[in-house]
């Protein structure tokens, strides 16, 4: 099937991947429809829009349909005004580790204190190195999907 998105997702123990990331970028990003059968998000990263349409996630939690385009920013606005409530924001670090990306998301507002790293991989039993800072995995587990995080925060667990 195309437009497959294979990731695994961790909680982050300490701070110490800010060594190596990136500069941080600001995402806020919103949900048009939350039902798990078919995610669609709203999402501003820096000067772009994107919209996004996720299916379900398969048994293990690591693969789903994803497809994406992007938008301008005034469009991704525009629709986030029409998003379901619990808009979130971000700031996303990324870190390169051998032939892979973590994406690293310190969560603001209501989920301030959560931060989860995302590593993609091109198959499920893709081996990977995982840095000293990485928690435990949390994959597979619907409560620290965006789109639930945005109706049930972290600060309210």
């Amino acid at each position: 099937m195309e437009h497959l998105e294979i990731e695994r997702k961790f909680l982050v123990k300490s701070d110490a991947y800010k060594d190596e990331a990136t500069s941080p970028i600001r995402i806020a990003q919103g949900f048009l429809n939350t039902d798990p059968e078919r995610t669609v998000r709203v999402r501003i990263m820096g000067e772009k829009g994107f919209l996004t349409v996720k299916g379900p996630s398969n048994e293990s939690g690591t693969t789903r349909f994803e497809w994406e385009t992007e938008i301008t920013a005034s469009e991704a606005t525009n629709l986030i005004d029409l998003c379901e409530d619990g808009i979130l924001e971000k700031n996303r670090f990324e870190v390169r580790l051998g032939n892979h990306v973590f994406e690293v998301d310190e969560f603001m507002g209501d989920n301030k204190g959560l931060v989860i790293a995302e590593v993609e991989l091109k198959h499920e039993d893709e081996r990977f190195e995982k840095p000293s800072w990485l928690g435990e995995e949390v994959t597979g587990q619907t409560k620290y999907y965006n789109s639930q995080l945005s109706k049930h925060p972290y600060s309210k667990w």
